[in-house]
C-alpha cells in the first residue's frame, strides 16, 4: 500500500490531476470517500464550460478557466464524454445593465476570449430568439460550452486507471502521521495508505483535510445553489447558455441547455454553515422562475422534471487555492475550487504538475501513456441502421430499460462492468432515471440488473452507497 502520489478526492479536479500523473512513472492512488467518483461537488454541477470573461485575468481561476477551456476539444476526442461549444450569452435589459456587459467585454478582450463580441438587440435575439423582446443588447461568447459534468469525471477516472492509478473508495481519511519521510494515511474504517506526497483535492472538506495533516488552516464556505430540471419538451429550450448581468455574490440564476437536451434553470447562492445541505424550497423555487421569465417568458415550472441543490467549495478570497503547503511536508492545496472550477479542471491538473517539479518529485514520461478509453454505444444516439446492426450483435442493445432516455440493458451491463454499481453511478453513467418520469417505470429493472452483474442481494443495492439503501424486503418473488 506504498505509493508515490495520493490525490484526496475523486471530483472533477482530482480526476483531473489523476489523468495527467497517470502519463508518468508514479505509482498514484485517488482516494474517495464516497460510493464512486463525481459523488461530492461535482455531481450537482450545472454543466458548463465557461468562456473566460467573468474575473480578471489576475485572479488565478480566470487564468486555469482560460486554459482550461482551450483543452475541452481535445479531450472530449479521447475521452467521449458529452460536450458541445454552444456559446454564452449574457442578457442587458437596461441602460446599466448594458454597461456592465460593456465591462464584461473589455475584460474578456483582455483576457484573450475569442471571438467575444457585443450585440445589439437585433444581433442577440437572432443569436437566441427565445429571449425576452424588451432585451436591448448583451455579449456573446461562442467558446462557451455545455457538458454532463459526471459523465465528464467517470472519463478521466477511467483513463487514470487504465493507464495506472489505483482508486479506493468509500475511504473516509480520518488520521494522517509523517513518518520516515512519508505521509501514513487512515481511514475511519482502518484502511491505512502511505505516500510520498499528498494532494488536498478534497472539496467541500480541503479544509478538515488540511488540519488533519497539520497544514494550513482556513475555512471552506459552503455555498448552496439550488437548481431545477426542465423535461427536454420545453418550448423555452435555448440555442445558448444565457447568463443575467451577475452580482458581486455570483454570476446570478442562469438558463443552460444541456449538453442531452434537457434544460436547467439556476442556481442560487445562498451561504450556509452544513456542507451536508442539499435541501430545495418552494421560495427559491419561486424566485427563480419569476427571474428566469424575465429573462425567456415561456419558462414554466410545469416542464420541472426535478430539482436540486449543490454546495460550492468557497473561500473568503474568491479565488482558488492551488499551491504548495508552508506547513506540511510536501502537501499540495487545491481548495477554493468552485465556479469555474469544472472549466478550469484540465489546467489544475496541469498546475498541480508543475507543484510536484518544485518539490523535486521525479516526473518520467511513459513511452506507452495512451490517452483514449473505449466508447460505450448509446442507443439515443444511433440512427436506425446502426441500431439494427448493434442489437443483432448485442441483443441487450434491443432492450430499452429506460424509455424517457432511451437507455438499453447493454449500457447498463457495461456502466457496472466499469464499477458503478450504485442506482446513481449507473444514472450518472448512462442516464438511467433522468427522464421525465425520473426513474419511476425503470429503477426495478436497474436494481435487478445490478444485482444480477454484481451478485448483490436486494437489501445491499444502495442509492449512493453507505447508508442508503433502497430496498427493504425482496423484488417480487426474487431474492
Amino acid at each position: 500500500m506504498k505509493y508515490d502520489i495520493a490525490i484526496i478526492g475523486a471530483g472533477v479536479s482530482g480526476a483531473s490531476i489523476a489523468r495527467k500523473l497517470s502519463q508518468y512513472n508514479l505509482k498514484t492512488i485517488l482516494i474517495e470517500k464516497e460510493a464512486d467518483v463525481s459523488f461530492g461537488t461535482s455531481k450537482a454541477n450545472s454543466g458548463i464550460v465557461h468562456a473566460g470573461f467573468h474575473t480578471s485575468w489576475k485572479y488565478l481561476k480566470s487564468r486555469l478557466e482560460i486554459q482550461g477551456n482551450l483543452m475541452f476539444d481535445g479531450l472530449q476526442r479521447e475521452l467521449g464524454f458529452p460536450f458541445r461549444r454552444c456559446g454564452i450569452i449574457v442578457a442587458a435589459f437596461s441602460e446599466e445593465e448594458l454597461k456592465h456587459v460593456q465591462e464584461l467585454y473589455r475584460q474578456g478582450v483582455e483576457n484573450g476570449v475569442i471571438g467575444i463580441e457585443i450585440c445589439s438587440r437585433e444581433r442577440i435575439l437572432d443569436i437566441e430568439p427565445k429571449l425576452n423582446p424588451d432585451v436591448i443588447g448583451g455579449l456573446h461568447a461562442p467558446n462557451g460550452g455545455i457538458i454532463e459534468p459526471y459523465r465528464f469525471v467517470f472519463s478521466l477516472v477511467e483513463s487514470a486507471l487504465k493507464n495506472g492509478v489505483e482508486l479506493f473508495l468509500n475511504f473516509k481519511v480520518e488520521k494522517a502521521v509523517r513518518s520516515r519521510g512519508t505521509w501514513m494515511i487512515s481511514s475511519d474504517d482502518g484502511q491505512i495508505v502511505e505516500a510520498d506526497y499528498v494532494i488536498n483535492a478534497a472539496g467541500l472538506y480541503a479544509d478538515s483535510i488540511s488540519a488533519i495533516f497539520n497544514a494550513e488552516l482556513f475555512k471552506i464556505i459552503p455555498r448552496k445553489g439550488e437548481e431545477y430540471l426542465l423535461d427536454r419538451m420545453s418550448p423555452a429550450y435555448p440555442n445558448k447558455v444565457i447568463f443575467p448581468v451577475p452580482s458581486g455574490k455570483s454570476k446570478g440564476t442562469l438558463i443552460i441547455p444541456t449538453v442531452e437536451g434537457t434544460m436547467m434553470v439556476g442556481p442560487t447562492a445562498e451561504e450556509v454553515e452544513d456542507k451536508e445541505d442539499t435541501s430545495t424550497s418552494t421560495e427559491q423555487l419561486n424566485r427563480i422562475f419569476d427571474f428566469s421569465r424575465r429573462i425567456i417568458p415561456s419558462i414554466s415550472e410545469r416542464d420541472i422534471i426535478t430539482s436540486f441543490a449543490g454546495l460550492r467549495p468557497a473561500l473568503e478570497s474568491g479565488d482558488f487555492y492551488i499551491d504548495v503547503s508552508q506547513k506540511a511536508e510536501n502537501f499540495i492545496q487545491v481548495a477554493g475550487i468552485q465556479s469555474p472550477g469544472l472549466t478550469a479542471a484540465p489546467a489544475i491538473g496541469d498546475y498541480v504538475k508543475d507543484l510536484l517539479k518544485k518539490l523535486d518529485c521525479s516526473l518520467i514520461e511513459k513511452k506507452n501513456w495512451d490517452p483514449f478509453i473505449d466508447k460505450v454505444p448509446r442507443m439515443r444516439n444511433l440512427s436506425h441502421y446502426e441500431s439494427e446492426k448493434i442489437v443483432k450483435e448485442n441483443p441487450q442493445y434491443g432492450n430499452i430499460i429506460c424509455r424517457c432516455e432511451k437507455v438499453s440493458e447493454a449500457e447498463i451491463v457495461e456502466a457496472v462492468k466499469r464499477g458503478h454499481s450504485t442506482l446513481d453511478g449507473v444514472k450518472f453513467f448512462t442516464r438511467t432515471g433522468m427522464g421525465r418520469c425520473q426513474g419511476g417505470f425503470c429503477t426495478y429493472k436497474t436494481i435487478k440488473i445490478i444485482m444480477r452483474e454484481t451478485g448483490l442481494s436486494y437489501n445491499q443495492v444502495t442509492k449512493r452507497g453507505r447508508n442508503s439503501k433502497v430496498l427493504m424486503r425482496k423484488l417480487g418473488g426474487d431474492s
